[in-house]
């Protein structure tokens, strides 16, 4: 659901990071920016600086782990039943 007012500061960066696989344009209307780009991305650029986090692009807010967690669910080995074993 898309916020009501625009998010800053670490809020902003969680919507930002949750919403980053799907653009630019979804991560802005989610965080409640609605078209205006250009003042997310300022406001998202501030809001990493202050967390120290060197962000250039909205791509870089994506983990290690949620790649990890998209590759896929592999293939789970288990007996059928409990005896057999």
């Amino acid at each position: 659901m898309a916020s009501a007012k625009p998010l800053h500061g670490t809020e902003l960066v969680d919507c930002a990071r949750a919403n980053a696989k799907q653009g630019i344009e979804t991560a802005a209307y989610q965080c409640g920016y609605g078209d205006d780009l250009n003042k997310f991305a300022q406001e998202l650029r501030q809001a990493c600086e202050e967390m120290n986090l060197q962000v250039k692009e909205l791509s870089e807010l994506i983990t290690y782990q949620d790649m990890l967690l998209e590759l896929g669910t592999g293939e789970i080995v288990a007996p059928d039943t409990a005896s057999e074993l």
